[in-house]
């Protein structure tokens, strides 16, 4: 029998990076897990996000600052808080902590 190894989702966090890091951690044809580390990086200023699918997102740990185009809107997130943002809501990502890593977990839903 095959001896199965927990993972932990806040292990293996690069202590120095430029770039947010994207890893996928569980896909189907209807849905791709995602962990999102952040330290400081935002989305570029008059870039929006609008994605062809849905996406919940939970915050792990640092804090971060959504905003949303319509209704003009900024959301805080702090550790813990989770928000689900529907296909072609247009968002982008005003903040994220430079003191402490921003750790997200990121569920796309695919329709």
């Amino acid at each position: 029998m095959q001896k199965l190894n927990p993972y932990n989702i806040f292990q293996n966090i690069p202590d120095i990076q430029e770039d947010e890091i994207f890893e996928t951690i569980l896909q189907n044809i209807n849905l791709k897990l995602e962990r999102i580390i952040s330290s400081g990086q935002i989305t570029p200023h008059g870039k929006w996000y609008d994605q062809d699918f849905d996406e919940w997102v939970i915050l792990l740990s640092g804090k971060a600052v959504l905003s949303f185009e319509s209704p003009k809107d900024k959301i805080t997130l702090l550790p813990g808080d989770y928000i689900f943002i529907e296909s072609h809501k247009k968002h982008r990502i005003e903040y994220t902590d430079i003191k402490q890593k921003t750790l997200w977990l990121a569920l796309h839903i695919i329709k």
